[in-house]
Formats: structure tokens, C-alpha cells, sequence
């Protein structure tokens, strides 16, 4: 799937910058963060972007006003985000001063119509620089900054973009779907909104002391040779979105062995050959180790006494790692990529696994995210972004505005108007040429010898996640 890039540039007039502050009097308190939000991979801004049609009925409202009255009457109940970081010493663990100062907000009118941002959005969005109110940037300073930025861009034909950067810290993906939806409830004059009232209790995700780790966390653990990759910052990128319908998903879970067919969702499929593909792409030496890491919700997998409480929107996920030689994953079927992610992920979803995170963050006092061959991946195709509706309807697209660590798997379609998972992906750009090459020849697989368990025994080269920390 090739993505239209109807628009290149964009000329903005941008308002003064307001802050927003909580439409009534709020607590003024501290309020510490879980040991799940106090991580040093979430101080930077997580963006997102959602396109609006214009519409008829709305003739002569101005979107930017109903959405400016919408956060301060949010930030009543979700006063956390008014707010501002600060940091004890000397740990640098992050509380939030509840101090009511409000959240970033800017008007904007652009000169051009929906119609002219293409037809298959995507992340990075079209001129996103634009139309968001902050720089871009995968690491940034979150102490003593407003929490939330918001801008609303006009658009000529009565359409509008929301464009907003929130800092991770405060809140995970279901977090930040959780509050823009209140938004939109106050926007639209829902009754007793927010529906879903917001909880706090970060307490429930900050570890004892000392700290409790009841589980490995390779996942943390760099793997050898960190200083060694065929990615480098100074590359130059591009991008493609590639498309995943009922054609290719079929054709996938042909290639899984019989008894994986029906555990592994589209997700599952789709993350495990996208691995198996970049790590071909990227060509690998056969024997350097190669991982992938998945989010896993918190939410839904804590059992039992570790259930997070509905309306919890802190952040309450956990990494799962699946690892392989390059050279075993380029040339085993599909079937054992799956069989390493499914493993990592009930790993990953075992009970008290979310909380033995928060123990280790805590003991190892924040440590760093390994970043070198590593496959991030998230699926948000179940996080209700296209549900975000102002009172203009649904989005034409909601959801990241760039891509920066994580490659998202998304709700979208493709030119023919079919519904499936797009995965927007940015590589070096020869890397990208031979990613679209090995997806093509994936995709065209059969069921076959490729659906079986490999009858040698090089199984044994791969090696589990959890035996990283151990090499």
C-alpha cells in the first residue's frame, strides 16, 4: 500500500500560546508517580493527530472555542494534567506538583481543505510539524514543562485538525484515549461527563520496598554487542504504510503450524512476520541476536488481586521480549517467530508480571531501554482512536502523528475501501526497498513444508528471551 502525500507543505497562522487552565478550583497536592510511569524510555511527548470533515450542522461553531472549553472543564476532573513535574533528589523520581497552571493551547487556520492531505492517512501524517504545537523530538526535558499541548487548525472547507502532545509519564495509550474522550463527552454535552471517572492510585504500580522482583526482565537487558547495529541516526529514512486485509492475513496464518493457527491473533501474525522481514531487510549478520519487543496492557492481562480499577489511566503496560540469531529467523518458517512471540507474551501476562516490572524499575533505578536490533511494536488497532468524536463525527484518522520508536499497528484501509491493519514503518531507505521486497514474497507463501515444525534440531540455536541477561 502506497501512501499519498498529497500535501508537502503547509502554511500555518498559529494563534498566541494560552494556557488552559481547570475550569474550577482543583487540590493542590503532590501526587507521586507508579514505578510503571517513572521510566527514563517516557520522558519525551507521545503526539497524536485526529482529521475532521467539516460539517453542515456545525455551520458558524468554531471548533477551536467548544474544544478550549472542553479542557478546562476535563482538567476539573483529570487536575493531575494542569500540573507540573518535578523531581526528588537525589533518585530524580518524578511527583507531579498539582499546582492548576493549566495546559498549552493554540488556534491555527491553514489555507487548504481536508481533501488536499491525501486519501490514505498515515502515520507520519502530512506537514505534522505544522500541526502540532511542540518540535518533534523521541527525548525530551518533562520537568517543570506543562504536561499537555494542544492545537486545533481550521481548515478551509470547515474541517479541523486536532493535534496534541502529551508526556508519556502521565499516561499510557488507554490513558490518553480514556481523557480524550472526556474531552469529547464536554465537547458534545454529554450528561454527567466524564462517563469514566479518572483514578489515580499510582500506589497500585509503585513497588514495595525493597523492591519485589518475582519474574526475569531480560527485556531490559542489552544484548551483546549494543554498540553494534546497521541503523544509525545519521541514515537517511523513508517511509512506507503497509497493508494488511483478509488476502494477507490468510495468507499468514496458512504459514503457521496447525497448532498456533488458532492462538495467534492478527497482531501476533502480522508482528512476527514484520520481524522476520526487517531483520532480512536490515541483513543481519546470521549469528548477531535480533529482538522483538511487544506492549502488553496491563489492564487486561492483570489477574485476580493485581486488577487495575476501571478508569485507571496511568501507564500500566509491560514489555514483552521475544530474541533470536538473524540468520535462525530469516531462514526458519514463519511458524517459530510466532511460536518465540506467543511465548514472550504469556511470559509477559503471567500474574504479578506488571508489578515485578515496577520492583525491577525500582531497584535498578530507571534503567535504560535497549534500543540496538530491536523490533518495537504496538497494537492500538483496539484503542477506540477513530471513536474520538468532538461532535463532528468520526475522524478521518486518528491516532500517532509520527513515528519515532515504536512501529504502530493501526485500524485503516486500503485504495479499494477494504478495512484491515495498516503498519506504517520507516527505515534507511534501501532497508525499505528490501523490507517491500521479502513482505511481497512472504505474502505469496502457501501452506506447505514452511506450515510444519523444521524436522533438524536447530531449534535449539534460538535462544528464549529470558537466557539473554545470562550471555
Amino acid at each position: 500500500m502506497s501512501v499519498a502525500r498529497a500535501l508537502t507543505t503547509l502554511s500555518i497562522r498559529r494563534g498566541e500560546r494560552e494556557l488552559v487552565a481547570p475550569a474550577r478550583p482543583t487540590p493542590y497536592e503532590f501526587k507521586v508517580l507508579s514505578d510503571i510511569d517513572d521510566q527514563e524510555v517516557l520522558r519525551f511527548y507521545r503526539s497524536g493527530a485526529f482529521f475532521y470533515r467539516g460539517d453542515a450542522s456545525k455551520s458558524g461553531i468554531d471548533p477551536a472555542k467548544v474544544i478550549k472549553s472542553a479542557i478546562s472543564e476535563a482538567l476539573v476532573h483529570y487536575y493531575p494534567l494542569a500540573g507540573r513535574f518535578r523531581e526528588l533528589q537525589p533518585t530524580r523520581k518524578l511527583v507531579v506538583e498539582c499546582t492548576g497552571e493549566g495546559v498549552v493551547f493554540v488556534e491555527a487556520d491553514a489555507d487548504v481543505r481536508m481533501d488536499d492531505f491525501g486519501d490514505s492517512l498515515a502515520p507520519p501524517v502530512p506537514c505534522y510539524d505544522e500541526l502540532l504545537p511542540e518540535p518533534e523530538c523521541a527525548t525530551a526535558v518533562v520537568v517543570d514543562r506543562p504536561l499537555l499541548f494542544v492545537q486545533v487548525t481550521r481548515l478551509r472547507c470547515g474541517g479541523f485538525v486536532f493535534g496534541f502532545q502529551i508526556c508519556h509519564c502521565i499516561a499510557d495509550g488507554q490513558g490518553i484515549v480514556q481523557f480524550l474522550t472526556a474531552l469529547t463527552e464536554f465537547a458534545r454535552g454529554v450528561p454527567d461527563a466524564p462517563t469514566v471517572r479518572p483514578v489515580w492510585q499510582r500506589e497500585l504500580l509503585t513497588a514495595s520496598w525493597p523492591p519485589a522482583i518475582t519474574h526475569d526482565h531480560a527485556e531490559y537487558a542489552p544484548l551483546p554487542d549494543p554498540g553494534k547495529d546497521v541503523v544509525s541516526s545519521s541514515d537517511a529514512f523513508s517511509q512506507h504504510t503497509f497493508f494488511f486485509g483478509h488476502r494477507e492475513i490468510e495468507a499468514l496464518r496458512s504459514q503457521a503450524p496447525p497448532a498456533l493457527r488458532s492462538a495467534a491473533s492478527r497482531f501476533d501474525l502480522i508482528g512476527a512476520f514484520m520481524w522476520r522481514c526487517r531483520a532480512a531487510a536490515l541483513r543481519y549478520e546470521p549469528d548477531e541476536l535480533v529482538r522483538l519487543h511487544m506492549f502488553v496492557n496491563g489492564r487486561v492481562r492483570n489477574r485476580s488481586r493485581h486488577r487495575l480499577p476501571r478508569g485507571y489511566y496511568g501507564n500500566s503496560f509491560a514489555f514483552a521480549a521475544a530474541c533470536a540469531p538473524a540468520g535462525q529467523l530469516c531462514r526458519r518458517p514463519l511458524g517459530e517467530a510466532l511460536r518465540l512471540l506467543l511465548e514472550a507474551k504469556a511470559r509477559a501476562e503471567q500474574e504479578g508480571y506488571v508489578q515485578s516490572v515496577a520492583g525491577f524499575n525500582a531497584a535498578r533505578r530507571r534503567p535504560a531501554f535497549p534500543k540496538a536490533r530491536t523490533y518495537l511494536i504496538s497494537d492500538m488497532t483496539q484503542a477506540g482512536m477513530l471513536g474520538v468524536d468532538f461532535g463532528w463525527g468520526r475522524p478521518v484518522y486518528g491516532g500517532p502523528a509520527t513515528i519515532i520508536l515504536a512501529t504502530f499497528h493501526l485500524e485503516g484501509r486500503n485504495e479499494a475501501g477494504e478495512v484491515g491493519v495498516i503498519v506504517p514503518t520507516r527505515l534507511p531507505v534501501l532497508a525499505l526497498e528490501r523490507l517491500k521486497v521479502e513482505v511481497a514474497k512472504g505474502l505469496t507463501v502457501t501452506a506447505g513444508p514452511t506450515a510444519t515444525e523444521p524436522a533438524d534440531n536447530s531449534k535449539s540455536a534460538l535462544v528464549p528471551a529470558h537466557a539473554i541477561a545470562k550471555l
